[in-house]
């Protein structure tokens, strides 16, 4: 996803940057369609990594709880579980983090592209 989000996000910039100047308005216009049809998927996907995120976090501090209220006999098999919910979680935030980071760039390219259209009809 990462690949993709990235892909997206730089063939948008170099049309921005290289094209869109010089391109007809219907172009831009298609072009804008299909960026704000792919944003849309990927709100669907920050979305989706959120709520998987927000249970990993639950079910790591369930098991934190866990691992002071069990008996003795427990404590390995809480404290490898413990490490295993960290380990997902922490890799979860870092690519909700770029998610939602990603998203606001497309969001700022979106309105550069509508600014453009925008100027362009007043013309």
């Amino acid at each position: 996803m990462k690949k993709y989000v990235l892909e997206t996000m730089n063939a948008v910039q170099k049309y921005i940057d290289e094209e869109m100047k010089n391109a007809p308005s219907d172009k831009t216009r298609e072009v804008l369609s299909e960026f704000e049809t792919k944003i849309a998927y990927f709100q669907h996907e920050r979305l989706i990594h959120l709520l998987v995120t927000l249970f990993f976090a639950l079910f790591l501090l369930f098991e934190i709880y866990c691992m002071f209220t069990l008996p003795y006999e427990f404590l390995l098999f809480s404290v490898l579980l413990v490490l295993i919910f960290f380990g997902l979680t922490i890799g979860y935030v870092a690519h909700y983090y770029f998610l939602e980071n990603s998203g606001q760039k497309m969001y700022h390219m979106r309105d550069e592209i509508r600014a453009f259209l925008n100027a362009d009809r007043i013309i």
